[in-house]
């Protein structure tokens, strides 16, 4: 990686905390509606991830996307406008927070029912390998995701059939207010794909380059013909599960603890100790990062509403 793809990566993790923390600004402001899931922490696992990836592979996700959304290439102007509802947003102001999506950048949205895009990636997965198509699909999911069906299912399928799948499970400890050791009988989620006999691999998600090297070898483990590959990135939230969770089931220590290790901080020292930027052009990729989402603001806030006629668009595929 040369300095200005690095460069690139430290943007990324930056515009999307910034974007994540405008959102909580807005949303207490009565300015963003429904539900909405902040990524702050969890920025180097979609980032080292997306960065690994070619551009013909597919990604879903689930409803934290907001960062998963803008490392795939959707303009922050799209993505902000679209948490405040309005039609220049990326989903025409009819998705919200866990709905955008971008086919012609290969991201296929955010799912807001736990688990339910699952079985969509293996179709996909199983779509291209009919075509003869060299690509990956990519599927993100968090931990609570796998203690239900469509886990198994989608998991077994792949398997089955040697599809060209890497999944990918954002293990950031806790189920929205349950931690993973109460909820799952097994509290390695890379064990569990060793039940579809399915190479697996558990890899430190706070540093981006540990993310994205591990991508890289399993992508194209995955591209080679070798069947499916589960990833399973340990990460941490510094912010509740939604806007509106009090976080009654953890302690402010344990917080504290994990924020030591925040991901834009343990980048930010690796760019600097191996000179591959310094300081003061990092300090000026904060700027900008902060100007391009105040402005994305300001695109947002004077873009117009969706029409009624609105309604009735979308319904159907052309």
């Amino acid at each position: 990686m040369n300095k200005k793809e690095h460069l690139e990566l430290y943007h990324q993790m930056v515009l999307i905390r910034r974007v994540e923390e405008r959102g909580a600004e807005l949303y207490q402001q009565g300015k963003i509606g429904g539900f909405m899931h902040l990524y702050i922490g969890q920025e180097a696992v979609s980032t080292g991830l997306i960065a690994a990836r070619q551009s013909n592979d597919r990604v879903i996700t689930a409803y934290r996307d907001h960062g998963v959304a803008i490392n795939c290439g959707i303009p922050v102007n799209e993505v902000v406008a679209e948490l405040m509802g309005k039609a220049t947003g990326v989903s025409h102001g009819k998705g919200g927070s866990m709905h955008m999506a971008d086919p012609k950048k290969n991201f296929w949205g955010g799912h807001a029912i736990v688990g339910a895009h699952l079985p969509i990636a293996t179709g996909m997965a199983l779509g291209d390998k009919y075509g003869n198509q060299n690509n990956v699909t990519i599927c993100m999911f968090g931990d609570g995701a796998t203690n239900i069906g469509f886990f198994h299912e989608a998991l077994n399928m792949s398997k089955v059939w040697d599809l060209p799948v890497l999944w990918v499970c954002e293990n950031n400890k806790y189920g929205m207010g349950t931690a993973v050791n109460r909820a799952s009988a097994v509290s390695s989620i890379a064990m569990k794909a060793r039940g579809y006999d399915m190479p697996n691999e558990c890899v430190e998600g706070m540093d981006v380059m540990k993310v994205y090297e591990a991508a890289q070898k399993a992508i194209e483990t995955v591209r080679s013909g070798k069947g499916p590959f589960l990833l399973e990135i340990q990460t941490y939230r510094f912010r509740g599960h939604s806007m509106g969770d009090p976080e009654r089931y953890r302690k402010q220590e344990e917080v504290k603890k994990w924020e030591e290790s925040d991901p834009i901080g343990v980048y930010r020292n690796y760019l600097i100790e191996n000179k591959i930027a310094s300081a003061r052009t990092l300090d000026e990729l904060d700027e900008q990062s902060m100007d391009e989402v105040n402005k994305a603001v300001e695109f947002a806030e004077a873009s117009p509403e969706p029409t009624m006629e609105d309604l009735y668009k979308d319904v159907y595929v052309e």
